[in-house]
């Protein structure tokens, strides 16, 4: 992984309307409706990032804060945070807007994991992804960590050897 890219060259912003099509029987924006937008959203941002073909390799954790209404506007904006060899951490954020009432408010932030994957589907290295801004920095130191619990969750890294993990709870010693 030699080449570098700024995490900004990545960003992705995408803008829907939530139509009656998309809502549950409360004229609320489906849960899957949005996973499957973030996804898209996500997965543009990867392959600006890689100028490859990527693969979902994971999502954490997506907790749905407050609903959002037919009619609504919903903007996704995302930018890779940090690369691994070919894995990719991907942040997004949803905001959900009320236009005639002037309401805008956050409604969901996660992050994604995106292999980047070569014509027969192998993975294959990625360029490193550079922080500029104090957003960007914060969520490029603390990617090494989210990526390692992730692993461990997933069985293919053990706990001792989670060694980022391990330092958030090892206790000074006087």
């Amino acid at each position: 992984m030699t080449k570098q890219k700024f995490a900004s060259e990545s960003l992705t912003t995408m803008t829907e309307m939530v139509l009656p099509n998309d809502t549950n029987t409360l004229n609320n924006l489906m849960g899957g409706r949005l996973l499957h937008l973030m996804d898209i959203c996500a997965a543009i941002t990867a392959q600006k990032h890689s100028n490859r073909v990527v693969v979902t390799a994971s999502v954490d954790n997506v907790s749905f804060s407050a609903p959002i209404p037919l009619g609504s506007v919903v903007t996704l904006r995302s930018w890779v945070t940090r690369a691994f060899n070919s894995s990719m951490e991907v942040y997004i954020e949803v905001h959900a807007e009320n236009i005639p009432a002037g309401e805008r408010l956050m409604s969901n932030k996660a992050f994604f994991t995106f292999v980047a994957v070569d014509q027969l589907g192998r993975p294959i290295d990625v360029p490193a992804a550079v922080p500029q801004t104090d957003e960007e920095k914060a969520l490029f130191d603390s990617a090494l960590r989210r990526r390692q619990l992730r692993l461990v969750l997933a069985g293919r890294l053990k706990p001792q050897d989670a060694t980022e993990l391990r330092a958030l709870f090892e206790l000074e010693t006087a």
